[in-house]
């Protein structure tokens, strides 16, 4: 029988609540290896998920520059931010579609001027044209979104300082913790007016929330505000907003249903984390659960594969609320195995509505 919806037609309807034909079935399109087996999952219906900015970032009285070197084999690329309070460093290693920080670019307490400035003299602008070009040019196997950045205090800890140096600047320099974030709650505000009145229909907004190191009453104080600002400044719009929260969720789970997110993304059911589909569509009723398949399982035999698959299936409900996405490595191995066993319990039983 030919298929009602495209693959980007099938995300954009469950995320718009407008009723898809069955459960869509995406990855990001960087996890996505060039094989037989991807044209055999796209033709199943698996769609793509392809994420480009609509604003570019300028640095005003900051001279931003790089040099790259191999160090035993690797690929490292220092950069350098030259502000009237002396020069911040990081130092990176590209990998694929992500990269990975080895150094942070504050280093101790002498860096918050510097850091300060950095962050007041950081200007947007749209570029609403880029967008639309990258979404047509992608087409309707594609579902492309875009998103805000981290949450204030996300930037601290995962962009500006890393989890150990923030924990003891939390202890040490509370106050001057939170004079920076201060400043990134204004400099985020910048960010959503262009984001809610970009062609975009969906915006991410950080996510990887540690609940082991934001604990509940720091999240409840420095996170959901923001959510709560954005998404009402995105909502006047009719733009849908998600954050990515693909770990342990049970301790912030009240909170998260408080705020008005639209979509919970990369959430990772067992075995993996805390919370089940059921447990998570039954808590945040109003809410879209976008999962990330759990990555544990993608090395365990088929029969295991295709049992999880059910169980995240019969959890569902009807299924008008569930994306089933891969938002992590599937490993060489077993990638084959995994995406195809996914991909075709989705596609005998994911109509919906669900009856199973």
């Amino acid at each position: 029988m030919a298929e009602k919806m495209t693959p980007g037609e099938r995300v954009e309807k469950v995320l718009l609540k407008q009723g898809a034909d069955r459960v869509p079935f995406t990855i990001y399109e960087g996890l996505m290896p060039r094989s037989t087996v991807e044209r055999q999952l796209r033709n199943e219906g698996l769609c793509l998920i392809s994420g480009t900015s609509v604003f570019r970032m300028h640095l005003l009285d900051v001279k931003e520059h790089s040099e790259g070197f191999y160090k035993d084999g690797v690929w490292y690329e220092r950069w350098y931010w030259d502000t009237p309070y002396g020069t911040l460093t990081s130092l990176r290693v590209p990998k694929g579609f992500t990269l990975w920080t080895k150094e942070k670019m504050f280093k101790s307490k002498e860096d918050y001027k510097a850091v300060a400035f950095l962050i007041k003299n950081r200007v947007y602008e749209p570029i609403y044209d880029e967008f639309v070009k990258h979404r047509e040019a992608k087409g309707s196997d594609y579902f492309c979104t875009t998103g805000i950045g981290y949450e204030p205090l996300q930037e601290l800890i995962y962009g500006i300082m890393g989890v150990e140096t923030f924990c003891i600047e939390w202890a040490e320099r509370q106050d001057e913790v939170l004079k920076l974030y201060d400043l990134l709650v204004e400099e985020r505000r910048k960010i959503y007016r262009i984001v809610a009145e970009s062609p975009a229909i969906y915006v991410g907004y950080g996510g990887n929330v540690s609940p082991e190191i934001i604990g509940i009453d720091r999240f409840r104080k420095y996170f959901v505000p923001n959510y709560r600002e954005a998404a009402e400044i995105l909502h006047r719009h009719g733009k849908i907003i998600g954050v990515h929260f693909d770990a342990n969720n049970k301790l912030l789970a009240s909170e998260i249903a408080s705020t008005e997110l639209d979509c919970i993304e990369a959430f990772t059911p067992p075995p993996d984390c805390d919370m089940s589909v059921k447990e998570a569509l039954d808590m945040w009723n109003d809410k879209i659960l976008w999962i990330n398949f759990p990555s544990s399982v993608h090395c365990a035999g088929e029969d295991v594969i295709r049992q999880t698959m059910e169980e995240i299936l019969k959890e569902a409900g009807t299924g008008e609320r569930l994306i089933v996405g891969i938002t992590e490595d599937v490993p060489s191995d077993h990638y084959r195995k995994s995406m195809t066993v996914i991909s075709r319990v989705l596609f005998e039983k994911g109509r919906v509505p669900l009856s199973l």
